[in-house]
């Protein structure tokens, strides 16, 4: 019997797959937050494939370990728990970042959460507050502690992971839709702010992917989101990855405060 094609199968042939073997990351150390699963690893692996060194920074000790343990054989990496939250947790986790590599290239705001899925009304102020947290308020305490060493060596990548949500507004998820919004507007803010700097700043706004984020949500939700989308599949990680890795590379270098999509046609600006 004729095994039926998987997602990746199907798009095995798609650039997104090929692993990334030009130099253009030799020598550069990448920090990615969220790093021990889903996108974040998939963009680590896809740049110590291309010769960078790569810091995963996450709240998850026991994912870190194993994600380290998988990636080691593609280079060097660095497993870095952080609360990202905490302004003293970020600067640890830089200095001991900063320690082990001496500088950082690349910046990739990845880690989020969703915090559940309700109207706005029926979500507690606490659950709403981690998510903003956590979504908008990590990756501002990071680019925080990241650009002074950046700007101080004139060259810098930050790339930030947002979401559809953020440009629509997904029902019951206020709080997710709010700080993926705000991410956006601050990737505009801080990309005018260092534009004759040598650093760089964009997001990009994926439709969902399968990752463990998913058990975040209700079954409502997850299919309401695949209803959005025109492609009628998720976004694969190694898709969001591939998109990443121009946006943290030397090739993007006319490019700041922009916000790329990658939604299946679901996006409409």
């Amino acid at each position: 019997m004729t095994r039926a094609p998987s997602e990746r199968d199907r798009f095995a042939h798609c650039k997104g797959y090929a692993p990334m073997t030009e130099s253009g990351f030799t020598n550069s150390v990448a920090i990615i937050t969220g790093g021990a699963r889903g996108i974040g690893y998939a963009a680590a692996e896809r740049m110590l494939q291309a010769g960078a060194s790569v810091a995963l920074w996450d709240i998850d000790a026991d994912a870190l370990t194993t994600a380290s343990d998988r990636l080691s054989p593609l280079g060097t990496v660095l497993p870095v728990s952080v609360e990202l939250t905490d302004e003293d947790s970020v600067n640890a986790a830089l200095k001991a970042t900063l320690d082990r590599f001496g500088k950082v290239d690349i910046l990739v705001n990845n880690a989020g959460i969703t915090g559940g899925n309700a109207p706005l009304w029926e979500l507690s102020p606490d659950v709403w507050r981690r998510v903003v947290d956590v979504n908008l308020v990590g990756p501002y305490l990071t680019c925080r502690a990241v650009v002074p060493q950046m700007v101080e060596r004139g060259y810098g990548r930050i790339v930030n992971v947002a979401s559809i949500a953020g440009k629509e507004g997904n029902p019951n998820a206020s709080h997710y839709s709010a700080s993926k919004a705000g991410l956006i507007a601050l990737t505009k803010s801080l990309g005018k702010e260092l534009a004759t700097r040598g650093v760089l700043v964009n997001c990009l706004t994926p439709a969902a992917a399968k990752t463990d984020i998913f058990a975040q949500m209700k079954q409502e939700h997850i299919d309401y989101m695949l209803a959005k989308i025109p492609m009628n599949r998720f976004v694969e990680v190694e898709e969001v990855a591939a998109m990443i890795g121009w946006l943290a590379s030397p090739d993007c270098s006319f490019t700041t405060g922009g916000v790329f999509d990658i939604s299946g046609g679901r996006a409409v600006y």
